[in-house]
């Protein structure tokens, strides 16, 4: 039997029924499986099943308790058409895995659907109804609501920086009109988004169960290592992968399915501006400045929470870095796990130019279009070369950024959701944003 513990060493676990609608453990630490029930990921066939039962194999295979809530259970019901990933040949040493064709047009929705369709059945099984608590940098927060939008057991809140997501991927979210969703922009960064979810999780002055839907959610994490366990199953020799990185979370389940025997040889973690995860693989140190406004929002976070999980595999532990982390808003990991980080892990910064003309250039010699996230991982992939086949993940949707690749690309058509929004904007207040809140689902 499976359980889950706290990276930072609380001594209470979780079974996979209470993981559901966990947030972060009393001590702030991240929720890990204590053992999986198939040693290796490897062992897992494709054969006659769709992509759907595929990754309810990969559920029950994490853990066995999960099938009560798998099996008979749609996990994707906002998909309009079959959710099996798209393989794209960019070159003969590069392909592109398009992860955007489900209701928001993001890779978040690979997780979140099935999240969402669990913690509904679960919330049914203890006739409660939950509240969700998300920040969002851009796609998340559309992702979640549309996961949970037509739930009877489900409210949700969604905490953005004010205007520093796209316009598409605010309407997106703001336009979703419904007693059980509310929308608040926040004043200040994501990070600052993250860190009023988090106290809010911990805290919980509802008076009633919350619910994170972000990917400090273990099951985000089950989500995502099922494409990789797909995408390994289409080659016959190990690859890399080269993932656009904001919270980590995408590049942390590569990180998991390889640790558990996927074929998986490099992660490559692009960045932009807001560059702390190149800082931090480069030198052991983590260590966030000030975050920027920038053309791929969603990597706009100096503090990525999926990092700690990666910390704890590392070193065995997170409590003594998150310790000096929140001592000295910095840390360092240990020479022997640092060196483990180097041999796997790599990274490149670009600036918002560079994003651009990227998006410009990829579109004159292979004519693609990539959303800016995208754009920066296919670049990686494109200049690694370790003679293995390097696929980027595509993210999100051009659409969804269609005002800066309209920049870079002549004639390229802009794309706006029309029709109302609903929001409300707060300043970083803590006890405000509760009692708006409040308010709103009382």
């Amino acid at each position: 039997m499976v359980s889950y513990f706290s990276t930072r060493g609380h001594k209470d676990s979780l079974s996979f029924e209470d993981v559901i609608l966990s947030g972060v453990a009393p001590d702030k630490g991240l929720y890990l499986p204590d053992s999986i029930t198939l040693e290796n990921l490897t062992y897992l066939t494709q054969e006659d099943l769709s992509y759907e039962d595929f990754v309810k194999t990969i559920f029950i295979a994490l853990d066995k308790a999960s099938a009560p809530y798998v099996e008979g259970l749609s996990l994707y019901p906002g998909f309009d058409g079959p959710p099996e990933p798209k393989l794209i040949e960019v070159n003969d040493s590069t392909l592109v895995m398009e992860l955007f064709h489900g209701p928001t047009k993001s890779f978040k929705d690979y997780a979140l659907q099935p999240l969402g369709a669990i913690a509904d059945k679960r919330l049914t099984e203890l006739g409660e109804r939950g509240l969700v608590i998300v920040a969002t940098s851009g796609d998340t927060g559309s992702a979640a609501i549309e996961a949970v939008k037509d739930s009877k057991n489900i409210d949700i809140v969604v905490l953005h920086p004010a205007n520093k997501v796209s316009e598409y991927q605010r309407k997106q979210m703001t336009s979703v009109i419904k007693d059980n969703v509310l929308n608040i922009a926040i004043n200040g960064s994501y990070d600052d988004c993250q860190r009023i979810a988090k106290e809010l999780l911990q805290e919980n002055p509802f008076d009633r169960r919350i619910i994170s839907l972000n990917s400090i959610n273990w099951l985000r994490v089950m989500g995502q290592v099922a494409y990789y366990v797909w995408l390994t199953k289409q080659f016959t020799s190990p690859i890399n992968v080269a993932i656009p990185s904001g919270n980590f979370g995408n590049a942390y389940s590569a990180w998991y399915g390889r640790s558990h025997g996927l074929p998986i040889q490099n992660i490559l973690c692009s960045t932009n501006i807001n560059d702390v995860l190149k800082r931090f693989i480069d030198s052991g140190i983590l260590e966030p400045k000030e975050t920027h406004p920038s053309v791929a929002p969603s990597m706009d976070i100096q503090i990525p929470s999926s990092l700690e999980r990666l910390i704890y595999d590392l070193s065995g532990d997170a409590s003594d870095f998150y310790k000096s982390f929140s001592e000295n808003s910095k840390a360092e990991l240990g020479k022997k796990s640092y060196k483990a980080l180097k041999h796997i892990f790599s990274s490149f910064t670009f600036n918002d130019d560079e994003i651009k003309n990227k998006i410009k250039d990829l579109y004159s010699e292979f004519d693609i279009i990539f959303d800016p996230h995208t754009a920066t991982s296919v670049c990686m992939a494109l200049e690694n070369k370790n003679n293995l086949v390097t696929v980027a993940l595509s993210t999100a949707s051009p659409e969804k950024f269609s005002n800066t690749i309209s920049e870079s690309i002549k004639n390229y058509e802009e794309v706006n959701i029309e029709g109302s929004e609903e929001f409300i904007e707060l300043d970083l207040d803590l006890n405000l944003i509760t009692v708006s809140i409040k308010k709103k689902f009382t």
